[in-house]
């Protein structure tokens, strides 16, 4: 379950993508699509989201993993590595960032 709280002994990452509104649902698919069949059947692979801006100009992808070295393999793997080819053609640019929950509200 995503959790979002200070304290936790998890990886939080968040990426997000520039996109043209022709390619957002493109890329929408192929994202979930690589869920789906990959990244969540991957060791400490804990939960994610995917949300859209109204204009359908940005994704941005909020994912958790047990520790900073599962999200780092599964980034380095083949399969990935060719799926971020792809997404790379369906995007401007995107951007995986790594971040500490320092506090949650709610």
């Amino acid at each position: 379950m995503l959790t979002i709280s200070k304290g936790q002994e998890l990886q939080t990452v968040i990426t997000t993508f520039e996109v043209n509104p022709g390619t957002c649902q493109d890329l929408l698919d192929a994202l979930t699509e690589a869920y789906e069949e990959f990244i969540s059947n991957q060791p400490g692979f804990i939960a994610a989201g995917l949300h859209v801006n109204d204009a359908h100009t940005r994704i941005a992808n909020y994912s958790q993993w047990q520790r900073r070295e599962d999200f780092q393999a599964m980034l380095r793997s083949d399969e990935m590595r060719e799926r971020n080819r792809k997404f790379g053609a369906l995007c401007k640019s995107f951007e995986p960032v790594m971040y500490e929950v320092v506090t949650g509200f709610g």
